[in-house]
């Protein structure tokens, strides 16, 4: 039977099947660990079937892979959605913050983007401001005195 390849799907199913085969798994053993049947599995992987979202997420589960990589491949979510969603996940994910952290961090990551999607748009892309100090290949200055200590008396 030939692939119909519908959109992108081709290039879905092959990467699924890429996937299944570095697990070391079956297609049998994939569609049990994900909730779906043997042959819809097969027909996704061979391009005749579209996943919705949630299949995906089961499949992704399954092989231990990133769910907005295949919602990328399958054309559901475009690269820079992607990345953003991964960001805001290896945050939320990180057990060494604690939520109100996590919170502020996201607030700032979503301020950044909104300014530079902002500036984007008008056309206007800001430089970092430089780091206050001697120009790269300039000569040193002299060195700074350094603070008499608090417990010696100043000498005269």
């Amino acid at each position: 039977m030939a692939s119909l390849n519908v959109g992108n799907l081709g290039n879905l199913g092959d990467y699924l099947r890429e996937q299944r085969r570095t697990a070391q798994l079956s297609l049998r053993q994939l569609a049990e660990a994900a909730g779906v049947s043997n042959p819809y599995l097969s027909q996704i992987e061979r391009g005749l079937r579209k996943p919705s979202a949630e299949v995906l997420q089961q499949v992704a589960k399954a092989l231990r892979i990133s769910a907005e990589t295949l919602y990328v491949r399958a054309g559901i979510l475009d690269e820079k959605e992607r990345e953003e969603l991964e960001t805001r996940a290896v945050i939320l994910a990180d057990p060494s913050i604690n939520e109100r952290q996590k919170q502020v961090l996201l607030q700032i990551y979503d301020s950044f983007r909104k300014e530079n999607a902002a500036e984007a748009a008008s056309g206007a892309v800001s430089e970092p401001a430089p780091e206050s100090g001697p120009e790269p290949g300039a000569a040193p200055g002299p060195a700074p005195a350094a603070a008499p200590d608090a417990d010696e008396p100043p000498s005269s």
